[in-house]
């Protein structure tokens, strides 16, 4: 049971654009290859999620929160794959935080965080 966001954000012209294709560079979380091609990003399931139980009958709906962390070597390529990953993601799920930008003081990455919230149908 996993949120399909490789599938949704893989499937999409402007994410392939800035993530490539073979392979497409989003990672579950420690899975990114060590001095990888900037710019990818990696996602993870963070605590906040659950299923949508019902007295009568079982779930029909998992309910995920994510974590996206993108990194890149300029603030314009860190916020042009994170509009391109917002833009595909809203179609399916919802954002409900933006994390702050940031530079990572070991290797000059730009970074920026956000957590998305995603119902998956069973």
């Amino acid at each position: 049971m996993q949120p399909p966001i490789f599938s949704v954000c893989a499937a999409d012209a402007a994410v392939t654009a800035q993530l490539g294709t073979n392979p497409t560079r989003l990672w579950p979380f420690g899975e990114a290859p060590q001095d990888g091609v900037l710019p990818y990003a990696v996602w993870q399931i963070i605590p906040g999620g659950a299923p949508e139980n019902f007295l009568a009958d079982r779930p029909d709906i998992d309910s995920f929160t994510l974590q996206v962390d993108v990194y890149a070597n300029s603030d314009a390529s860190v916020n042009d794959v994170t509009q391109a990953l917002r833009d595909a993601i809203e179609r399916h799920a919802y954002i409900v935080r933006w994390g702050a930008q940031d530079t990572s003081p070991e290797t000059g990455h730009r970074h920026i965080s956000f957590d998305v919230d995603w119902m998956v149908h069973r």
